[in-house]
């Protein structure tokens, strides 16, 4: 079956671990404090209060920082960072980093009418931010469609079912490129096309298997 989308993991597959690790978490985690101070009253704070208790703003802030050091894919927090994040990149502090072959490859794909989107635990609106505001230019105009955590998690094959449906393409048509084999599993799973993109320190597995986008054929 044709390849008609590719749906494209980004934390280790279109961006380095280090640049999010490095980078993006410690801004999140040093900017928490005062972004609870600020929105203390928020629809969006007021979500975690079924969560933490007691609900004090000490608590809330401590408990983020404990899921920012765990990496936890709660979806406050991802909304959280995202909006920090947005500070962060729209003043220049930081820049979205992706690969060299990300970018020339994304030309390509969409060339060739295959649509392309983006899967990450992080926010919609992070993803879009790391793209928009990327070291090789704004590439959002490549990308169709992005989701997050709220259609379900990455090793949940009924969340690829969702995305090829929002897509409208059948999971066959669908290529999933990610560095993390149970990812690739779950998008298997749901009768999605897998590739493995070994970036640095990536264990391989089972699945076919790239150093780079420019293997790809599609």
């Amino acid at each position: 079956m044709p390849i008609l989308a590719i749906v494209c993991d980004i934390e280790g597959t279109t961006t380095s671990l280090a640049f999010v690790h490095q980078v993006l978490f410690p801004l999140s985690r040093k900017e928490i404090r005062a972004f609870v101070d600020s929105n203390w009253e928020s629809e969006l704070i007021g979500k975690l209060r079924v969560e933490i208790s007691p609900f004090t703003k000490e608590n809330v802030i401590q408990t983020l920082h404990s899921w920012i050091d765990s990496d936890l894919k709660h979806p406050v927090l991802k909304e959280i960072q995202g909006r920090i994040w947005k500070t962060g990149f729209e003043s220049g502090e930081i820049r979205g980093h992706v690969y060299p072959d990300v970018s020339e490859n994304f030309r390509k794909w969409q060339a060739r009418e295959v649509r392309i989107a983006i899967f990450s635990s992080g926010s919609v609106h992070a993803q879009q931010l790391i793209f928009r505001y990327s070291d090789a230019g704004d590439l959002t105009n490549y990308i169709d469609a992005y989701f997050d955590t709220w259609v379900g998690t990455k090793k949940d094959p009924n969340s690829y079912s969702k995305i090829a449906i929002r897509l409208n393409v059948d999971p066959g048509n669908v290529l999933f490129l990610s560095d993390v084999e149970v990812e690739l599993d779950a998008a298997q799973t749901a009768g999605m096309k897998t590739i493995q993109v070994l970036r640095e320190g990536v264990i391989p597995g089972k699945h076919q298997k790239v150093r780079t986008f420019d293997e790809i054929e599609a």
